[in-house]
């Protein structure tokens, strides 16, 4: 049985056999996606209505399990669920309506999952991706703990880091684990544009900035990548402010960042139709690699100049 439901004439497909009966009153007003006029919502509370959705005692909700060739090969669990409603996301539809998608998972079940696929495709790397990896807080601790154990050397979480930027104690857990690499996807380089790509309120974009400095002092490995080399999304001077910034933090960040493009999934195509943001495929133009200036110069305006795709 499937449910057609309209938005500025686009329509999202919804599997109701997976129907979770969540309580009404929760969903009521629970953000789905940006569309023009929304109102703005504060990411820490949406994450925590969002964990009453998928999250069960230390359970988490999940779609699935498989493998892909990002990060050299990797076993990887699909998360339900996230606290950022991103204009240019490209994850399915469970990050919007998560209360009908996925199944329950215990922490043994999801580790068990994804030693399966590890092996079964010869990978020695794990991660949890999706929406938002780090919901559950409890759920994602004891993952670590049975990764930690095992013969695998090596876990990627990815995450927007809204709550590593909020929760000082979270990253400190994470600090207790050797095999973890963060992976922090920053949206924006203003509160400006944080608020109009995410649907978040403008203040909490300093969030996954706090979360960069949580994990540098507590010694947490990690990198951080921006949906910043997309003239389309990001204009020079938002591309600096977001790079200055970084630099601000540590230089090398900026030096390393990972730079991102919008892709044209059919759950990005919808979520940008349904904000009106038009975009012209196929991309032509990327901004090139960010380079430092040389000692005792200051990052210059030069960071915003185009390199052609080829």
């Amino acid at each position: 049985m499937e449910e057609m439901l309209s938005c500025d004439k686009q329509y999202v497909t919804l599997n109701l056999e997976r129907y979770d009966s969540t309580d009404e009153a929760l969903l009521r007003n629970y953000p789905r996606y940006v569309t023009p006029g929304s109102p703005l919502f504060d990411p820490v509370e949406l994450a925590r209505k969002t964990e009453r959705i998928v999250c069960r005692h230390d359970e988490r909700k999940y779609t699935g399990f498989y493998a892909t060739g990002v990060y050299g090969g990797i076993a990887t669990g699909y998360s339900c669920g996230c606290c950022l409603r991103c204009v240019f996301c490209w994850v399915d539809w469970s990050r919007d309506f998560p209360e009908r998608y996925g199944r329950f998972y215990s922490p043994q079940e999801v580790f068990t999952n994804l030693s399966k696929t590890a092996r079964g495709y010869r990978v020695t790397k794990l991660r949890i991706s999706g929406a938002e990896p780090t919901l559950g807080k409890e759920h994602l601790l004891e993952v670590l703990e049975l990764v930690e154990a095992s013969e695998f050397n090596l876990f990627i979480l990815e995450t927007n880091g809204i709550l590593f930027g909020a929760d000082r104690d979270y990253v400190k857990k994470i600090s207790n684990f050797k095999k973890p690499h963060v992976r922090v996807s920053l949206k924006a380089g203003t509160p400006e544009n944080f608020a109009e790509k995410t649907g978040a309120k403008a203040e909490s974009f300093e969030l996954p900035f706090n979360a960069i400095r949580n994990l540098l002092d507590h010694g947490v490995s990690f990198h951080v990548a921006a949906m910043s080399a997309d003239p389309r999304v990001m204009d020079e001077k938002e591309r600096e402010s977001l790079v200055l910034k970084l630099a601000d933090i540590d230089a090398k960040l900026a030096l390393n960042l990972e730079e991102e493009v919008v892709d044209p999934y059919k759950t990005t195509l919808a979520r940008l139709e349904y904000v009106r943001l038009k975009l012209k495929w196929p991309l032509t133009q990327i901004y090139p690699p960010v380079k430092l200036p040389r000692r005792g110069e200051f990052l210059r305006r030069r960071l915003g100049r185009y390199s052609y795709v080829r």
